[in-house]
């Protein structure tokens, strides 16, 4: 969403309508951490904790962002760059926590993975439709763009793992999944981490403030 005016500042957020939209996303996003945690763990697959362990990422990025919409340039772009160091920690902890996995035997229960991932799905199609006119804004909007387009995609990732588990038996389809969503979380971070750092460096020359129209 573009700024006001002819110019090109980017949607910095102050927006009646963006706020009431990450309300709503946060709320989906903590309940279903609860839901997708708890049957990660009883069915045993580690894509389903990895995604789990996104939309709780999530929940706290879009309270972060919450939290600085209005705020100069310079501390929004702090606060994407901690969102980006924190997503880049967890796509590490992911891809070291499947990478143990690899070692331990055991098969999903595929059954529980497609039924919740399904539902999962379902609550990020919700997130990304009420975010999608709103992913081209400065980079503390980005980060919570790119977030939810992460979840969707690792939630079709989930549906394809669990059928995998079914047609082979094994829980090689879960953990190749697994390792993609970290792959996605690092990629996703340095995007974070260089936009959030440009406007980090270019909100020195004055307080970053721009004029919005509220939505």
């Amino acid at each position: 969403m573009a700024g006001c005016c002819g110019n090109d500042a980017k949607f910095d957020g102050v927006s009646a309508g963006y706020r009431r939209r990450l309300w709503a996303v946060i709320f989906i996003n903590a309940g279903m951490f609860a839901i997708e945690m708890a049957a990660g763990r009883h069915a045993a697959s580690q894509a389903l904790q990895a995604d789990a362990l996104d939309f709780f990422g999530d929940a706290l990025t879009y309270g972060l962002s919450l939290a600085v919409i209005g705020a100069t340039l310079r501390v929004r772009a702090t606060a994407a760059l901690a969102k980006g160091l924190s997503l880049l920690v967890m796509g590490l902890w992911v891809f070291g926590s499947t990478l143990h996995r690899f070692f331990v035997p055991g098969v999903p229960e595929a059954e529980v993975m497609g039924a919740v991932g399904l539902l999962a799905l379902a609550a990020n199609l919700a997130s990304v439709l009420l975010l999608v006119r709103y992913k081209d804004g400065d980079a503390n909007v980005r980060s919570v763009w790119l977030c939810s387009r992460n979840d969707a995609i690792g939630n079709v990732a989930v549906m394809l793992a669990a059928a995998g588990v079914w047609g082979t038996a094994s829980g090689w389809p879960d953990l190749v999944v697994a390792a993609i969503m970290a792959g996605l979380f690092l990629t996703s971070s340095v995007q974070i981490l260089q936009q959030g750092w440009r406007e980090f460096a270019s909100g020195g020359s004055g307080d970053g403030r721009r004029k919005s129209v509220s939505v």
